[in-house]
């Protein structure tokens, strides 16, 4: 009797499937395509700003290592699925009866299975592909020249070499595991696990033969972690330090070389167990194993670290404090600051202020949100223009060193009028910034407003600055591609009722002239315009990547870059400066950013800072500066610190990616300047890793705070690094510095100061003047306290804000003078209906002396008695200072002119009405009005003998 045929009607038909792999293959065509045409784009924009031998490299090792990875899992799954179909090709699949599907099953596992090696085999291949950094440095190491404690291993070999051998392990590790479960899936549905033989026998014959061999893979590759993981010991976190501790280096180190054997052992006993019947050996080495993980790994480290260390904490932990004290000042470049002795004075007088008129003419009184709030209202000039942020910096203008603030100028396209959004005008159209607003820290006008050296479009300029290209294609605002070199000219400015315009005439861009570049880009961006507009010749090019984070991430993304990237006019045009730092999170012994003391307050200050630390370094360097031009987005990284080891291996991988300092221009270099995120980090680990003796640094008897102060919203605040131009004790001369000063543990009063020196020779260098223990200096928060304590400035401050006004009480900057502290502290007035912060008052601390006054000379002068110590340079037009004359009554006024003092008094204090009310046009007016007044008065003044 002849059995019924199976019904394969409702069964996927063979025939079709043909139609499925043309499929998968034109998705995987449109795919690929994509990918290609990026890589072929990005290929173009290296090369336009002459960087195509660095994409090559990275991307030449980048599919080395994706091959390598892909083929590795390709041949070990595929060779293993393959092995284990063979040794079961007499036994049929386990299946369903009498259905429909069951002629299939074997089909449908074979290629389920091959489809499945190669989506592992591609996921390793793009983990492989993000390898080719490791395995570069792995490969052009450099050595550190400094040894760890315990294995007497230089550096390098942990932050160059462990992390190959630990990838290759643990990827190893992983592919064999996966190697496992598929073989055991195979041997699964063939029916050659057995339970019902019970467990001695659940496996025999060839298949107990390949399982064996690989877990005897697995074993070795344990025992290779174990090994391994020796090292990782210095990375500790489990004694009162971080880094290998007594019961790490006496009890755990002993616990991974016996695992490390007992795994040998156990890869031993599987490979035995294939001359013996049944499966109880590898079972019982398994066992073994589990024994021995619990006993030596988990429980004698306890019981060390509970009956030996903690009776004798300091006594046995107290090598390894030190180990932790002097890697960690490595690793954070602190073994090199210079400590002196700031031996606080009172008798502060007036010739030593005059011989620091150049620290007392550089007295930052300009917040940086207010002063953008008043760039914003001031000398934004259109609704499309927009500040992003302050930058500080100094320059020689008209033979004065002088500290300056300055914002660019970007265009928002977004605050584009809606009508006017479309594709010409956000394209080829608005296409560029323009200029910068400038101004003195330290000068305002009578009005209490920036007193500009540069200011408006075109640019105009009080100092002897040269602006040879006011543009600004590349900044901090532009994020979206944009097209030069077509038959339309693009927006440059206004000029009164009508616009300026220009035509892009820089070496920036990547040439899109061609039509199969046109074609390429058109895909690429994901629009047609390119192919159908007619404003495109052969001279067009598109400009992306002109955000210059982002365009230095794609340059060197093995960089950390500073969160505060700054512009610098270099010999004419406009420069943006970023900080590019080397970081690790494998220098032995050093205590990550993360674990430091309060670091959840610290790490709030900034986002590059969280990053920083996510990451847990533990090892940072000023490595290098990228200069990137705002007008053609030219990209140059210059070499900075030489002496570091990771940067050397790095100008050892791309050997014409660095620049030397010393190619830098001499204009250039003087805008450079010690970078901001570094010197925070610096001062944060210093808070507790200044202390030397071991015992002081196991109790933390001597650690410090940042201090507190008041914000912008007149709440407490952790104080920030502040840049200053001053003359250090004992030095000779001014100079830029950033310095920060330090309160101890919980109390307020100040105990220290570090300065970070940015000039010349001397920069980097890092000095800590330590005040007497026995001397109580006034911290911030103390000096802030006794301000709020004043009935004078209290009564003052409250005044103003019952008035439809918003008092905002700037930064508190502690300002060393010889061997006396001067506090400062600026006042702004601003309209509760308006946005436009003015200069007010300026509050001075000196001793036990506190003072509020309209202008910082009249405040030095009450506190000191001097004309001499005013801040104004009046024997320099170009550089006077303009601010707030003493008080004058009408009768002291000769008769001639009361009449017009009075008027532009009047005429002023409209003005300010109007300003409170938001009325912008009799603002204006009142302004005409009052500078004509001045103007007659300053004739008829000198007119008169």
């Amino acid at each position: 009797m002849n059995s019924p045929r199976p019904n394969l009607s409702k069964a996927p038909s063979r025939s079709y499937a043909w139609l499925w792999w043309l499929i998968g293959f034109l998705l995987l065509t449109i795919a690929s395509a994509a990918t290609l045409i990026h890589l072929l784009t990005e290929y173009w924009w290296f090369s336009a700003i002459g960087y195509d031998d660095v994409f090559q490299l990275r991307l030449g090792w980048s599919l080395l290592c994706a091959a390598i990875a892909f083929a590795a899992y390709v041949i070990v799954l595929g060779t293993n699925f393959w092995l284990a179909l063979w040794l079961t090709r007499d036994r049929p699949f386990y299946a369903p009866k009498n259905s429909d599907w069951t002629p299939l099953i074997p089909n449908l596992i074979t290629y389920g299975g091959i489809t499945f090696i190669i989506i592992l085999s591609l996921g390793a291949a793009q983990r492989g592909a993000q390898a080719w950094e490791t395995l570069l440095k792995f490969l052009r190491p450099t050595a550190f020249n400094v040894v760890d404690p315990i294995y007497q291993q230089d550096v390098g070999f942990y932050i160059f070499r462990i992390p190959v051998y630990q990838g290759l392990q643990q990827q190893g590790l992983e592919l064999l595991v996966w190697t496992l479960i598929i073989v055991l899936a195979v041997y699964a549905l063939r029916g050659e696990i057995r339970l019902e033989r019970g467990w001695k026998y659940l496996l025999t014959g060839p298949v107990k033969t390949h399982l064996c061999a690989i877990l005897s893979a697995i074993a070795l590759a344990l025992a290779l972690g174990y090994w391994l993981a020796r090292y990782d010991l210095l990375y500790s976190a489990n004694g009162v330090v971080f880094g290998a501790g007594y019961t790490d280096v006496n009890a755990r180190l002993s616990a991974y070389t016996v695992m490390g054997f007992v795994t040998l052992v156990m890869a031993g006993l599987f490979i035995v167990s294939l001359w013996r019947s049944g499966f109880s050996l590898p079972l019982t080495s398994v066992g073994i194993y589990l024994t021995v993980l619990i006993v030596v790994g988990g429980i004698y480290p306890t019981l060390q670290q509970t009956l030996t260390v903690e009776p004798n904490e300091l006594d046995k932990e107290k090598p390894f404090i030190a180990h932790n004290l002097d890697f960690t000042r490595q690793a954070y470049g602190l073994t090199n600051v210079q400590r002196e002795d700031f031996a606080v004075e009172d008798d502060l007088a007036a010739p030593a202020l005059e011989q620091n008129t150049a620290t007392l003419d550089n007295i930052r009184l300009w917040g940086y949100q207010t002063l953008l709030s008043t760039y914003q209202e001031l000398q934004s000039l259109r609704l499309y223009y927009r500040f992003h942020d302050v930058d500080i910096d100094r320059y020689t203008l008209n033979g004065d060193y002088r500290q300056v603030m300055l914002s660019a100028r970007e265009l928002d396209y977004e605050a584009v009028p809606e009508k006017a959004q479309n594709w010409v005008n956000k394209r080829l159209k608005y296409t560029h910034g323009y200029g910068v607003a400038m101004s003195p820290v330290n000068q305002v006008t009578i009005e209490g407003l920036p007193d500009f050296f540069v200011k408006n479009i075109p640019p105009e300029t009080s100092v002897d600055l040269t602006i040879n290209q006011p543009r600004i294609y590349y900044g901090e605002e532009t994020d979206h591609h944009i097209f030069t070199g077509t038959s339309t000219e693009e927006f440059d400015y206004p000029l009164g009722n009508d616009n300026a315009t220009n035509l892009y005439d820089g070496a920036g861009g990547v040439g899109m002239g061609s039509m199969f570049r046109r074609l390429i880009y058109a895909f690429e961006i994901g629009s047609l315009k390119p192919l159908i507009s007619n404003y495109f010749t052969a001279d067009s090019k598109i400009h992306y990547h002109r955000n210059i984070r982002e365009r230095a991430q794609q340059i060197v993304p093995f960089l950390q870059l500073d969160s505060d990237p700054y512009l610098a006019l270099v010999d004419g045009r406009f420069q943006w400066i970023l900080d590019g730092y080397t970081t690790s999170d494998r220098y032995p012994y050093s205590e990550p950013l993360a674990l430091s003391s309060n670091a959840s307050e610290f790490l709030a200050n900034t986002d590059q800072l969280q990053d920083v630390a996510r990451n847990g370094t533990n090892y940072i360097r000023d490595a290098a500066k990228v200069v990137i031009d705002a007008y053609d987005g030219t990209l140059t990284v210059y070499a900075i610190d030489e002496t570091d080891p990771i940067l050397a291996t790095y100008q050892k991988i791309f050997p014409s990616l660095f620049t030397p300092l010393g190619e830098a221009s001499e204009d250039l270099r003087t805008h450079f300047r010690y970078p901001l995120n570094l010197f925070q980090i610096q001062s944060q680990m210093y808070r507790a890793y200044h202390m030397e003796d071991t015992e002081v640094f196991y109790n933390q008897e001597d650690l410090w705070q940042l201090p507190q102060q008041i914000g912008n919203n007149n709440n407490s605040e952790q104080m920030q690094p502040y840049y200053v131009i001053m003359r250090l004790p004992n030095i000779e001369g001014e100079e830029f510095l950033q310095i920060l000063p330090f309160t101890p543990s919980r109390k307020d009063n100040m105990v220290a100061w570090m300065a970070a020196r940015c000039d010349g020779n001397n920069y980097g260098q890092l000095v800590l003047y330590k005040f007497p223990k026995q001397v109580l200096v006034y911290g911030p928060q103390q000096i802030e306290a006794r301000i709020d304590q004043n009935p004078d400035i209290s009564e003052q401050l409250t005044l103003w804000n019952q008035q439809g006004s918003s008092v905002i009480r700037g930064n508190l900057l502690v300002i060393p003078v010889d061997q006396s502290l001067l506090y400062f502290e600026p006042v702004y007035l601003q309209a509760d209906a308006g946005a436009l912060p003015e200069l007010k008052r300026v509050i001075v601390a000196f001793k036990n002396t506190i003072i509020m006054r309209q202008t910082l000379p009249e405040a030095l002068e009450a506190i000191f008695g001097t004309q001499s110590a005013a801040v104004d340079s009046a024997d320099d037009p170009g550089l006077a200072t303009s601010t707030t004359p003493a008080p004058a009554t009408l009768e002291t006024i000769p008769a001639s002119q009361r009449e017009q003092v009075q008027a532009a008094i009047e005429a002023y204090e409209q003005g300010q009405v109007a300003l409170q009310n938001g009325d912008w046009a009799t603002y204006g007016e009142t302004q005409k009005r009052l500078g004509a007044l001045l103007q007659e008065l300053d004739s008829e003044a000198s007119r008169e003998p």
